[in-house]
């Protein structure tokens, strides 16, 4: 009977990819452990975003807070504005959260069991089981997009996601072998990544090639089948950029519950099929040409943008003006980095 998990690890100790947060499988061997607080923090900021986009984002806060001591001991909206451009924001609360957590109830160590990750504030079945595996070596099945994909071809399994999201989680737990399952489960999302991709999978060169029933039937291609999704709404909203006479920028800081909570951006309006118009101040607006437009992931989002300009003894019924020499753009979500670039070309400095 042939050893799937042995040929997928006898592959992935030549072509494992480099990752910031990762030990490679030579340095495993030798007894290299990986740090489970960069381990943990690479997988909250991969949730749905891509490696590509988490690398530097990664080495950016490990530079800066390389402990989870120090990242516990940060100030809120440093943490937020170092999140800027990485979107789903909520991650950046959960990560301080979690993090303080860490400190105050387990002594600065990160537990090294799946339950106990379960308690963890932001941690869910996911991201515990990753940690466990990747972290500690602990047997837990990991699955994500890639491990789905590779499952589902492997196994010719034409069910559509999200529907045979269970089948397919079992078919991995039942793969996942008790030596080295941290390698393994990272193995797995490798090969989904790099060889088993979404479009034209390079199967003449994957480890699983003899065994892969969905190759076997021609079939791959096509998998794994989805659910088709509704079509995704439009929401409407004003932004209102105002600066001050000195340069300052008027800005707030959203409520910490919702879309980009806890993040610096425009007083605006509401986001609906019909926005109420909410000026943070009397002023005379002016509306922009253009809109800012972007996309969260349920719902398409156009902001109207009004401008002004106004005197230093103006004040804002919201909002606080920001000194044009504490303000820095990369300090705003990417949505609300939009409304900046097409306001400032109005507002800029004489």
């Amino acid at each position: 009977m042939r050893d799937l998990s042995r040929e997928l690890l006898d592959w992935y100790d030549t072509h494992a990819r480099e990752m910031p947060w990762r030990v490679a499988p030579s340095a495993r061997k030798a007894g290299v452990l990986p740090d489970p607080y960069a381990v943990w923090m690479s997988e909250v900021m991969l949730q749905q975003t891509t490696v590509a986009a988490v690398r530097d984002y990664h080495r950016k806060f490990l530079s800066i807070w390389p402990t989870v001591q120090d990242l516990a001991a940060a100030d809120d909206a440093d943490v937020m504005a170092a999140w800027a451009g990485l979107g789903y924001y909520a991650r950046a609360r959960n990560l301080l959260k979690c993090a303080r957590a860490v400190v105050a109830d387990h002594g600065g160590v990160f537990p090294n069991n799946h339950e106990a990750l379960l308690t963890l504030p932001g941690v869910g079945p996911y991201t515990a089981a990753a940690v466990s595996a990747i972290a500690f070596d602990q047997p837990e099945t990991v699955v994500d997009g890639n491990v789905e994909r590779v499952m589902s071809r492997l196994y010719d399994v034409h069910n559509p996601l999200p529907a045979s999201k269970g089948e397919l989680t079992a078919l991995a737990k039942e793969l996942t072998p008790a030596h080295r399952p941290g390698d393994y489960a990272q193995a797995v999302m490798d090969l989904g990544a790099t060889i088993c991709t979404p479009r034209n999978p390079a199967c003449g060169i994957c480890p699983w090639h003899a065994p892969c029933k969905a190759r076997q039937a021609g079939t791959a291609p096509e998998l794994p089948k989805k659910t088709p999704k509704k079509k995704t709404p439009t929401r409407f909203g004003i932004a209102y950029v105002a600066r001050r006479a000195d340069g300052a920028w008027l800005l707030e800081t959203r409520p910490d519950s919702g879309l980009l909570g806890g993040m610096l951006g425009w007083p605006g309006s509401d986001w609906s099929d019909d926005p109420t118009p909410a000026p943070p101040l009397m002023s005379e607006w002016k509306e922009l040409d253009a809109e800012a437009r972007h996309t969260f992931t349920h719902f398409h989002l156009r902001l109207k943008i009004m401008t002004t300009r106004v005197s230093v003894g103006k004040n804002p019924t919201r909002g606080v003006f920001v000194p044009h020499t504490a303000f820095s753009p990369t300090a705003l979500p990417t949505a609300m980095r939009k409304v900046y670039d097409l306001a400032s070309l109005t507002l800029r400095d004489d």
